[in-house]
């Protein structure tokens, strides 16, 4: 059955402010992954890309069910042991996995002058069309009319892992000791009274835009329908994600004296694989945009994304829009 959205809250998030300081993976991790069973969940969590990211590889994964490889084995590790007695490595019973989340942080791509990589952060999309959503077979998924978040009814959810498979972000987890799948709640328990998201409110470098897409006075609908700057990540999905991308802008290339080149050091391409087609002239546009700001000219775009409080990034609006 279709549900009638009255509104529609989506993220933009600027991957040119983003500093990869995993201050809105703690957050998250604080409030809603601390329990047994959630060890290896990470509802929100920054990625180095080009990187291999978390779930390992999830981009490339398809269908499949991440495994416990796939998805490293937590430890933890003893301060005063590394500190004062020289010990190496974790300091808890080895690890099933050599990887974890994170692994390749900071690692990128390329050789010196043209090395590069950028910071993705990534949470569950609330998509339109969902395909966990689609894929339970206990009807256990819903997308809430009062904001269009996507939420699992743990009455219902029977741990088929249906979701985890076709969701092609790999946002939903499977909790081994209560057998349910579990994800990203939006967190509806602060929206509700008007507090944004903790990954986005806790986020120094004022890098994620929330709002209700639905709405054209506001400033998401703006980025994403006007200005057409923020892209869905892999938006051949077919699941019309509601967490939109500013990609990076990035210095040309230099040869071996230092001349700059025609090329950027990250490359369209890799970036295209990401969010489409839109890049080249979403980064046209945030160029000319900028140079417009630094003569002194007026800039809606550039204002929207320097956001100068931090209130200026929240615009919850309200059911009834």
């Amino acid at each position: 059955m279709t549900v009638a959205i009255k509104r529609q809250l989506a993220v933009a998030i600027d991957l040119n402010k983003c500093l990869g300081c995993q201050t809105c993976t703690l957050a998250c991790k604080k409030l809603w992954t601390k329990d047994k069973g959630q060890e290896t969940m990470y509802w929100a969590n920054v990625e180095t890309r080009p990187g291999v990211g978390y779930p390992r590889s999830w981009f490339d994964m398809g269908v499949k069910v991440p495994n416990r490889d796939e998805l490293g084995e937590p430890w933890t590790y003893d301060l005063k042991k590394r500190l004062y007695d020289g010990v190496q490595g974790p300091t808890s019973p080895k690890p099933r996995s050599d990887w974890g989340v994170n692994w390749d942080e900071d690692q990128g791509d390329g050789e010196f002058p043209n090395a590069s990589y950028f910071y993705l952060p990534r949470t569950c999309n609330h998509c339109d069309k969902p395909a966990c959503l689609e894929a339970c077979p206990q009807k256990a998924i819903y997308k809430r009319e009062e904001d269009g978040l996507v939420i699992i009814d743990q009455s219902k959810c029977t741990g088929s892992r249906r979701c985890i498979g076709t969701c092609p972000y790999k946002k939903v987890y499977f909790n081994p000791v209560i057998e349910k799948a579990e994800k990203c709640i939006g967190c509806f328990p602060r929206t509700e009274k008007g507090v944004p998201y903790a990954c986005a409110a806790t986020c120094p470098g004022r890098v994620q835009r929330v709002g209700n897409i639905l709405d054209p006075n506001g400033a998401v609908h703006k980025l994403v329908k006007k200005w057409k700057v923020a892209l869905p990540l892999m938006p051949d999905s077919g699941t019309e994600p509601n967490v939109f991308y500013v990609p990076p802008l990035s210095p040309p290339r230099e040869d071996e004296q230092g001349r700059p080149l025609a090329e950027s050091k990250i490359p369209i391409e890799y970036l295209e694989m990401l969010f489409g087609d839109g890049v080249k002239k979403a980064l046209d546009t945030l160029a000319t945009e900028r140079d417009k700001k630094r003569q002194g000219e007026d800039s809606e775009l550039m204002d929207l994304l320097i956001a100068p409080t931090q209130a200026d990034l929240f615009d919850l609006g309200s059911p009834a829009l």
